[in-house]
């Protein structure tokens, strides 16, 4: 198990990263750039599933305008705890997502 300090400066040097992970596309960019961050990570994982889902909702909107509205609420409800969560250095698993996130494997 890490010490309390190195665990306070992989959050602090994965933050940054945490944060854009819930920036739509910029989910992206802890995955690629911050791999060896535990915390970038985790947070990049869930960015990226929310990311998937809008796309998916927003395709479907087309589809059918007026059922998906709540979705799209929804995951930037999720997308804005996940930020809050990050810049309080906090490891979160967000309901519906955090259970897809953890299968990705890169």
């Amino acid at each position: 198990m890490p010490s309390r300090s190195t665990e306070e400066e992989t959050i602090l040097q994965g933050k940054m990263f945490a944060v854009l992970a819930y920036l739509s596309a910029l989910c992206i960019l802890p995955l690629l750039f911050r791999k060896d961050n535990p915390f970038a990570l985790s947070h990049g994982k869930q960015g990226l599933v929310i990311f998937i889902a809008e796309v998916a909702v927003f395709i479907l909107q087309i589809a059918i305008p007026f059922i998906f509205k709540p979705a799209i609420f929804f995951l930037g409800a999720l997308s804005l705890w996940g930020i809050i969560e990050s810049l309080r250095g906090r490891y979160v698993k967000l309901p519906f997502v955090a259970d897809i996130a953890e299968k990705i494997s890169l």
